[in-house]
């Protein structure tokens, strides 16, 4: 029970950060969506407020899935550790580019750190959805727990590829999804510029290429639902624990789990919802529907890869190798132990809630760049 309670926890936040990331998706569009340094400052801006709640939620997300399932977090970050560092690069130039972009005398300039914030924004997201990507499609690594007792090289689990995680990006259905991720961010992003922002010009613009960039989300997310739903899955017998490759797997879990079933169905909803609200409408509500939209497929999809007697980090090198939500846990006391702290999660919730809603009382001008002395 305790397992899963936490497999569902860290899903949902990870929902909430790929929801998140249209600051990502933002940051890409600064030459489509504006023409003017002053338009390029108000959209800088708008999603300046809001980039430290994807940074926070990356964090929780990352310490909760450490805390929770730590032999992932070794086999993941400690072998695939090329696409890691690259993520974590990405995310700190992003930091450091919000920081400094307009600080008086800084001797990069704000174009070199609008560079940075486009490699963020293009790293970010499909680097992210195509490590996703790998819970279905598996990576080479092994994993032998009495390497433990070897005092020279005490190490439990070993990748098994010299490139170490960035072959992740080579697979057709990790790479469908990175995409499929990189155009959903920015979607939103220009979702949430016609709802944040008041200027006929980039509001405008926003409706007009979010229609374009819709429909490259949909190419590459229906291609990656495609392959997911057709392939062979990587599926644990309940009684032995033994992994063994079992055909239509996933489409299979999604059958079998109807509530899933309808997560998925009305986040896929809510999302074209969202899409169709602001391309056509010009609805500021669109964000909404389409946020919503993102968490529930995505957590759908998470509930996929780890329930229903499935490897949520397979292992293509040695099936026995493969991570499940069982064997790649904490302890029962330390899962007891977190399970008081994930009353805190609500409040993470609530804290993203509020300075959101703080934030967007009123949409932003150019008026208010002149006035804000914390302005990016």
């Amino acid at each position: 029970m305790l397992q899963g309670y936490w497999w569902i926890i860290v899903s949902l936040l990870a929902a909430i950060l790929v929801f998140l990331m249209f600051v990502q998706g933002g940051q890409t569009l600064l030459k489509q969506l504006t023409k003017t340094d002053k338009e390029r400052s108000i959209l800088i801006n708008s999603i300046g407020r809001k980039w430290d709640l994807t940074f926070t939620t990356l964090v929780t997300f990352g310490g909760a899935f450490f805390a929770s399932f730590p032999l992932f977090y070794s086999t993941s970050f400690g072998g695939a550790y090329w696409v890691w560092m690259l993520i974590l690069f990405s995310f700190i130039i992003q930091a450091v580019s919000y920081e400094y972009r307009t600080k008086a005398n800084n001797f990069l300039g704000t174009k070199t750190y609008d560079v940075f914030l486009l490699i963020n924004g293009i790293l970010g997201t499909i680097l992210v959805g195509a490590a996703v990507g790998t819970f279905f499609t598996g990576s080479e690594f092994s994993v032998d727990r009495m390497n433990i007792t070897i005092a020279s090289d005490p190490v439990i689990s070993r990748w098994e590829t010299a490139t170490h995680g960035l072959e992740a990006a080579l697979n057709i259905t990790n790479l469908a999804l990175g995409l499929a991720v990189f155009f959903l961010a920015r979607v939103l992003a220009m979702l949430y510029f016609i709802n944040n922002i008041d200027n006929e010009n980039i509001v405008r613009r926003s409706v007009k290429i979010v229609r374009l960039c819709s429909g490259m989300f949909l190419v590459f997310f229906l291609l990656f639902a495609g392959l997911l739903l057709t392939k062979e899955g990587f599926a644990v017998d309940a009684a032995s624990g033994k992994v063994f490759m079992e055909p239509f797997k996933y489409f299979h879990n999604l059958i079998e789990m109807p509530v899933v079933l309808v997560l998925f169905l009305l986040g896929l909803v809510g999302v074209l919802y969202g899409i169709f609200l602001g391309a056509f409408k010009t609805s500021g509500k669109g964000i909404w529907f389409a946020g919503a939209g993102t968490i529930l497929t995505v957590f759908a999809l998470l509930m996929l890869a780890g329930f229903n007697n499935t490897a949520f980090y397979p292992s293509t090198y040695d099936l026995q190798s493969s991570l499940t939500i069982y064997n790649a846990s904490s302890s029962k006391y330390t899962l007891t132990a977190m399970s008081w702290v994930s009353l805190l999660v609500p409040f993470v919730i609530a804290y993203i809630w509020y300075t959101w809603k703080s934030m967007s009382k009123k949409k932003v001008s150019e008026s208010d760049l002149e006035n804000d002395t914390m302005a990016y």
